[in-house]
């Protein structure tokens, strides 16, 4: 058999222009974590500012990833995810949470948290519905929205506390309210909400037909001995609500980009409805392996400790620092405010952290990113999901100030 020849290269004298194109998110640039990672990069500096270890997995996991592609588990899985992993999820839930997501029909598994909200914001939310958001919240919230033809009606979290305001929330319904987001451990402040918060968001809900995204990937990481309030342990907010969590948060896999979303049969038929012609389906190694890790609760279990520890490393450092620190209930997210800092308080958050970044070798993120209209509170986040010795450097560093 011959060898196939190769084609000529074809020579262009010029490439004409593309077309003009009209965006369909025509504010949005480069995210602020991106912006401040490569400016990190660029300085040297301690990355505390996008929301990742830097640290590795147990070896186990990826292990039992490779047993799997080994056993030839690399075709397409079924559209909602491997039944194994479903029927891991579920019995997860039922165990922390109390109620019993039938794997076959609530449970579809996705390419991470991020893309299980704009799926289900995609599959209820129709051209000039109205979507309640909680602010800050989380910088994926407010273009989903757009692209699902939604408005957006941002709700502040009390200024300080990020606590909600149930009054402001309840003024903010009208008849044109499809959704309500909100975030348990939030990101960015670190806020954990209340069983008395939860009822309070069931008993307001009640009897409306305002649907719920309830983004708890950061389910794991709640602390001093408090529990994750989800969802799934109400039932006048289970029965409207769509659960997205993350494995990748979990397992220290932020790279894998797998998580999934529970709901109702009757919202779950809808979210396939798009899943399957955005995504289709996620890497089938990767269910079968994350399948088999969930064999041992352990890893979920003792990760409010693993947190915990490192929470209080970073908060002891800066003890006594000109850093003001908020509390911190969940997540691995660290807020501060930086107004004692005289030299630079007329900085407003995003200026601040770019010379922090750029001047004093330690990146974080400002918190009007959060905000749709920027809120400047000279409050920063860190995050702490990083190596004892990162953390120390940045400590070292922050104490200077």
């Amino acid at each position: 058999m011959s060898e196939p020849t190769a084609l000529e290269p074809r020579q262009f004298a010029a490439i004409p222009s593309s077309p003009s194109l009209q965006s369909r998110l025509p504010q949005v640039g480069s995210t602020i974590f991106s912006t401040m990672s490569a400016l990190a990069q660029a300085h040297g500096a301690v990355n505390l500012g996008q929301g990742f270890p830097d640290f590795g997995c147990d070896p186990a996991l990826p292990a039992a990833v490779t047993a799997a592609m080994q056993a030839q588990h690399n075709q397409y899985p079924p559209m909602p995810g491997v039944a194994v992993l479903r029927e891991a999820v579920a019995k997860k839930i039922q165990t922390l949470y109390g109620h019993g997501y039938d794997r076959d029909s609530e449970i579809t598994i996705t390419a991470g948290a991020t893309q299980g909200i704009l799926t289900a914001l995609l599959a209820v939310v129709h051209p000039g519905d109205e979507v309640i958001v909680l602010e800050p919240c989380y910088d994926s919230y407010l273009p989903n929205i757009e692209l699902a033809g939604g408005v957006a009606v941002p709700v502040p979290l009390a200024p300080g506390s990020f606590r909600p305001d149930f009054e402001k929330i309840a003024a903010a319904i009208t008849p044109r309210t499809r959704l309500l987001i909100i975030n348990t451990p939030h990101n960015p402040s670190a806020t954990v909400w209340t069983d008395a918060e939860m009822l309070s968001l069931a008993e307001l809900l009640r009897g409306s037909s305002v649907l719920v995204i309830s983004d708890e990937v950061y389910e794991h990481m709640v602390f001093d001995g408090q529990q994750h309030q989800s969802v799934a342990r109400y039932p006048d907010l289970l029965c409207r609500s769509f659960i997205v969590s993350s494995f990748g948060k979990t397992y220290h896999v932020t790279g894998w980009k797998v998580g999934y979303v529970a709901a109702p049969a009757a919202m779950m038929m809808e979210f396939r409805k798009v899943h399957q012609y955005n995504v289709f389906s996620v890497n089938t190694p990767m269910q079968y392996g994350l399948t088999s890790y969930m064999g041992d609760a352990r890893p979920y279990l003792e990760l409010p400790s693993f947190y915990q520890s490192k929470r209080d490393r970073f908060r002891a450092g800066l003890q006594g620092s000109k850093l003001k620190l908020f509390p911190c209930e969940g997540s691995y997210f660290q807020c501060v405010d930086y107004s004692d800092l005289v030299a630079v308080g007329a900085m407003n958050d995003r200026e601040f952290c770019e010379w922090l970044t750029r001047e004093k070798g330690v990146a974080a993120i400002p918190l009007s990113a959060f905000y749709a209209q920027g809120s400047d509170q000279t409050v920063i986040r860190f995050c702490f999901a990083k190596e004892d010795q990162t953390l120390d450097k940045a400590i070292s560093l922050l104490r200077q100030l």
